[in-house]
This record gives C-alpha cells, sequence and structure tokens, in this order.
C-alpha cells in the first residue's frame, strides 16, 4: 500500500496574517482599535473633501480611491508599530530574549549566532559574541555589575586573536538601567557604529573567532536552552 504524502502546511494568506497581528497586539493594547480607525479614516475623509472641491469626477474618483489605498497603507504601519511595541515588552526580562534579537540582525554583514558565548547557570546571565563591519559585539543580558566583569572576561579573550589590530570591540549591556540599553533599541544600538572592516577583513575576523566559539561551546553549563527563545519580528508579527 503506497504511502500517504505528507501534506505541507498552508500558508497563511495576507487578510489572515493580519487579523492574527491585530488579534495578538489588540490583547496588550487597548488603544489599537482607535488609532487604527484614525490611521485609515483621516486620509479618505481628507480624500472626500478633497474630491467634492474639485469639479471632475473622474478627478474625483480616482483621489478617493488614492485615500483609501493611503488610509489602508497608514493603518498597516500603526499595526505593526503597536505590534512590535507589545511584542518587544512581551519578551523583555525573559533569559534569551537578547540573543533573539540579535540573531535577527542581518543586514550589513552583521553576524550574531543564537547561542551565547557564556552563561551563568544560577543567575541565567548571558553574553553573545558577535560581529559586523563595524567590529566585534558584546552584548550581555543581566545584572551590570555582574555582565561587565563577564564581559570584560571575554573582551580579552576577543583581543588576543586581534592583536595588533585597530578592531573595535563594542560592549553592551540591555537592560533598564543608567547604562543598560532597552531591548526595543537593542538592534538601532547595534548599527549605528561606523564601519571599520572591509569584507576581507570581516571574513578573516570570524574565521578567527570560530576556535573562541568552539570552546566555549564546549564548556557551556547546562540548565538553559537559547535556541528555544527564537523570536522573529515576523513571529511576532505572525508573518
Amino acid at each position: 500500500m503506497a504511502e500517504k504524502k505528507e501534506q505541507k502546511p498552508k500558508k497563511q494568506g495576507t487578510i489572515s496574517q493580519i487579523i492574527q497581528i491585530y488579534k495578538f497586539t489588540a490583547q496588550d493594547d487597548k488603544q489599537l482599535p482607535f488609532l487604527i480607525a484614525g490611521a485609515i479614516v483621516i486620509p479618505i475623509v481628507a480624500a472626500v473633501i478633497v474630491a467634492v472641491l474639485w469639479f471632475s469626477w473622474i478627478t474625483d474618483i480616482f483621489t478617493i480611491i488614492l485615500g483609501v489605498m493611503v488610509g489602508l497603507l497608514f493603518g498597516t504601519l500603526v499595526l505593526t508599530r503597536r505590534a512590535d511595541k507589545v511584542g518587544f515588552r512581551q519578551m523583555d526580562g525573559r533569559p534569551g530574549a537578547t540573543g533573539a534579537i540579535l540573531n535577527n540582525i542581518t543586514k550589513g554583514g552583521f553576524s550574531f549566532p543564537q547561542e551565547p558565548v557564556w552563561v551563568d547557570a544560577k543567575t541565567k546571565d548571558a553574553i553573545w559574541r558577535g560581529t559586523g563591519r563595524t567590529g566585534v559585539y558584546l552584548v550581555g543580558e543581566g545584572e551590570y555589575g555582574r555582565v561587565m566583569k563577564a564581559i570584560d572576561k571575554e573582551e580579552a579573550k576577543v583581543k588576543r586573536i586581534t592583536r595588533g589590530s585597530d578592531i573595535p570591540v563594542i560592549k553592551i549591556c540591555v537592560g533598564h538601567g543608567e547604562k543598560q540599553v532597552p531591548l526595543d533599541k537593542l538592534q538601532k544600538t547595534v548599527m549605528k557604529q561606523k564601519v571599520k572592516l572591509t569584507k576581507y577583513e570581516l571574513d578573516e575576523l570570524n574565521s578567527r573567532l570560530k576556535t573562541l566559539q568552539a570552546k566555549n561551546t564546549m564548556g557551556m553549563p547546562k540548565g538553559m536552552d537559547p535556541s528555544r527563545m527564537h523570536v522573529s519580528r515576523r513571529a511576532m508579527r505572525g508573518r
């Protein structure tokens, strides 16, 4: 008897995705319906007013259609931004959330593995190491004092293999303290640094850092699986 072929899951349509995003966001954002309504209605009303003042029925039709399209675009933008805020708010403070955000920074040659290079099994403090044409990044998650001490140790390891170069090591601690970076501003903070390396130099740097990555992975304490914390912006939006 022939085996039944496994059916691939059907892809969600655009409308279904928008409905899913709206339901996800509306549970936490009570102002969402009013903001979306305003974003959609205001351009339409403006288009109708222009159409009334413009005494040409052909122009009036196109003006109103344009108003509807602009309104839908604005409504989608409002939904997307509010969904992002809700998603970040729900992720904030969870172990591994920093890695989930870093792992989705893929533009401009940035590379951040999902797994941290250091984890404190007791406190769940963690450090992720990544690279870009802007240099080496050490991004910590947890109590500032503890994390920065661990980041300094990781910095020393990085500088041993970059000795003789001017490759910068950018240190970031995620949190809500005075010297910390909030989770929702992490991506912007990482990407705003100035470019220092060529593509060739970045490839060489990554190859050297692989040895450190392998050593840290072998010594990784059990009790935390950061790979289970992968939450992309598309996932938060239901895409």
